[in-house]
């Protein structure tokens, strides 16, 4: 009986038990892990900023490292802060107006002439818990409270890991043992903070433009809270596909809930924030990110439905930078460079030593 297909059975076997058995515990573990992860991506845009203040060039002279340091973490809590604070006055504006905004979303809804005849159940359930604005804040105040009582620990965990960061190339140095390895190893861990730092970059210059002309193109047309949905619309950009299509029909719900005279102003503001995202999404940000990524459709859908179950909202903002290590990491593996190649969009990966 020949041994190596049992192998290569075996071999995928514990390959899908790992994986499983690695889901289920970011699952079960998620208050454990999600501030952790929070953490890095916090002191990672940190370091990001402080990487950018070091560049800059004042008389000839460079600005020293720890007070870029230093300007990068007030500059990162004040930020942190003031989107907390707009957040949360802005849910507190919507709440005084949601119950008009539902009763005239209803009246629209009871208008359809098929609207009495749903059977009770199914469409007509989700319709009726779509309806349901105040629910809808209170639930995204909860999640934002839940962040919030996660803060101090977030904080700590920031801290500790830039007290910590002096000392990683000499664990590296030591852990891996073989100059060979040490190099593969970072030249992985530079691709991966390049393409997660080009991504990020990118990310939030096109979801910034995307923010800000929609808050003007809903000011100039008269939607309530258009700051609120600048905002929301930056935020949203951030998931991939998803959060672009809720970002398109979320303020022409508003605009349709804000009055009951028709639904003139609903379609405008579908046309113009839709004409858009993309124009921004589909247009400018493939041409800015070019072909560097490289990462299926397909695959980034599936990976935002599973950080979706996995762990939330939070999960679908963090599906592409986790999306990125993963492709990178599996490249420079002969075993697993089959996965990278199926997650990648055109089959190339760069395997490249740099």
């Amino acid at each position: 009986m020949d041994v190596k297909p049992q192998r290569s059975l075996m071999n995928f076997t514990f390959s899908a038990a790992l994986v499983a058995l690695t889901i289920y515990l970011l699952v079960v573990g998620q208050n454990l892990f999600l501030p952790l992860v929070i953490a890095i991506v916090f002191w990672f845009l940190i370091n990001v900023l402080a990487a950018s203040f070091a560049r800059i060039k004042v008389r000839g002279f460079y600005i020293p490292r720890p007070l870029c340091f230093i300007a990068s973490i007030l500059m990162f809590l004040v930020a942190v802060s003031v989107i907390v604070q707009f957040i949360s006055g802005s849910l507190n504006d919507l709440g005084s107006v949601a119950r008009d905004y539902e009763a005239n979303l209803r009246a629209y809804w009871l208008a359809f002439p098929f609207a009495d005849s749903l059977p009770a159940g199914g469409m007509a359930q989700m319709v009726t818990e779509w309806l349901d604005i105040s629910a809808l804040i209170t639930a995204t105040a909860l999640t934002f409270t839940g962040l919030a009582a996660d803060g101090v620990l977030i904080i700590i965990y920031v801290g500790f890991l830039l007290l910590e960061q002096g000392n990683f190339n000499a664990k590296l140095s030591a852990l891996v043992g073989n100059e060979a390895r040490e190099r593969s190893v970072r030249r992985i861990i530079n691709r991966v903070r390049k393409d997660v730092q080009k991504y990020i970059s990118i990310k939030m210059l096109t979801s910034l433009l995307t923010g800000v002309l929609s808050y003007l193109v809903l000011r100039t047309l008269g939607v309530d809270f258009p700051e609120v949905w600048g905002v929301l619309i930056f935020l949203l950009n951030f998931i991939p596909t998803v959060g672009s299509i809720i970002a398109t029909i979320f303020p022409a719900t508003i605009a349709l809930a804000q009055s009951n005279e028709g639904i003139a102003l609903s379609l405008i503001v579908l046309l113009s924030i839709g004409a858009l995202q993309v124009c921004i999404g589909n247009i400018l940000e493939p041409r800015l990110m070019g072909t560097s990524l490289n990462l299926s459709p397909v695959v980034i859908l599936f990976n935002l439905a599973l950080w979706g179950y996995i762990w939330g909202v939070a999960g679908m903002f963090l599906c592409v930078p986790f999306l990125i290590i993963t492709t990178i990491v599996l490249s420079h593996f002969p075993k697993t460079r089959p996965i990278a190649i199926l997650l990648s969009s055109n089959g190339k990966i760069d395997i490249t030593e740099e």
